[in-house]
């Protein structure tokens, strides 16, 4: 299971958000489960929480995606960067025909947005 965190999932998680310690958790202990963190939603998300970019790019389960020419093409064809850069990485993949879960703390900011949300709630 492949989830990309979005800038509000990050703050949840350094607020202590259940379910995004639950996700990380996951991540580190269980085979199969991956944690992405775009390099531009931690920059928004460390602009409104100060230090979450550092703690969560600190955590082993937690890979954060570089902003490479392909993501840097989907960012510059819209008006927001972070995401922009999540949806880039969830999108589907040869690696993952599916694509990857985005989670979020605020669903109503994807509706519309062709990517599989998993809520965290408030």
């Amino acid at each position: 299971m492949h989830v990309v965190l979005d800038a509000t999932a990050m703050v949840a998680a350094g607020r202590g958000n259940l379910l995004a310690s639950r996700l990380i958790h996951r991540a580190h202990a269980e085979q199969g489960w991956y944690l992405h963190a775009p390099a531009c939603a931690l920059v928004e998300a460390d602009r409104e929480r100060p230090g979450t970019a550092e703690h969560l790019a600190a955590l082993p389960a937690v890979t954060v995606l570089d902003l490479d020419l392909a993501a840097a093409l989907a960012v510059a064809s819209d008006s927001t960067w972070a995401q922009a850069h999540v949806r880039h990485a969830a999108a589907p993949t040869p690696e993952r025909p599916d694509g990857a879960f985005v989670a979020t703390a605020d669903p109503l900011r994807w509706k519309g947005e062709p990517v599989r949300i998993l809520e965290l709630g408030p």
